[in-house]
């Protein structure tokens, strides 16, 4: 549901992207743990952020409003 939140926001807005699947098991999820720090979905990485990346889904919806809208 989250996730899905954030793919809800980047095509209202328009926003091209590109999605990356993770295993549902979230000790498989070895490359975002590295990436990251984290195993949770769903994670943002846009070069317009100030962080490397954004983790929260409301996070995320809110850097899309202010980014992209």
């Amino acid at each position: 549901p989250y996730s899905q939140k954030v793919r809800d926001k980047l095509h209202e807005l328009g926003v091209e992207y590109d999605e990356t699947v993770v295993p549902d098991k979230h000790t498989n999820r070895e490359e975002l743990y590295e990436r990251t720090g984290q195993r949770g979905v769903p994670c943002l990485f846009d070069p317009r952020a100030e962080q490397t990346f954004i983790a929260d889904s409301d996070d995320i919806v809110a850097h899309l409003e202010r980014t992209y809208r």
